[in-house]
């Protein structure tokens, strides 16, 4: 059975490599373990050791502690499937749309990206 723990790491893994554009092989290789090691993880199938995400952290440039960033909340809080519109899930890093959203807007110029900024504040201020 997986650990809840497990499955957070592996999808803040996921969404990290995701994030940075890069693949379970370039990731398995710059760490040095096989892609299939790297599936496993981020599933939550296999537990990561401590050195091993010590590792993956470096190849990832993150702090060790962003893979367990949200952890705090209680894990019901965390899936919020009937959302209400308007609201934000927990998690919003679960939604593939949303990355795909925020990488897209960081690859805008600054700033534009500012513009847009306003803009989306301005649309989604609902009087």
């Amino acid at each position: 059975m997986k650990h809840p723990v497990d499955v957070h790491v592996g999808k803040r893994i996921r969404h990290r490599r995701w994030m940075v554009g890069m693949t379970q092989q370039q990731l398995a290789e710059k760490v040095g373990i096989k892609f299939q090691q790297i599936q496993k993880y981020e599933t939550g199938m296999n537990r990561v050791s401590a050195s091993r995400l010590w590792d993956i952290a470096e190849a990832l440039s993150v702090p060790v502690a962003f893979f367990f960033e949200g952890m705090d909340m209680p894990m019901a809080a965390q899936v919020a499937p009937d959302c209400e519109e308007g609201s934000v899930p927990a998690d919003i890093l679960a939604d593939k749309e949303a990355l795909e959203l925020v990488r897209s807007y960081y690859a805008i110029p600054e700033n534009q990206r500012r513009r847009l900024f306003e803009l989306a504040r301005v649309l989604s201020d609902v009087a």
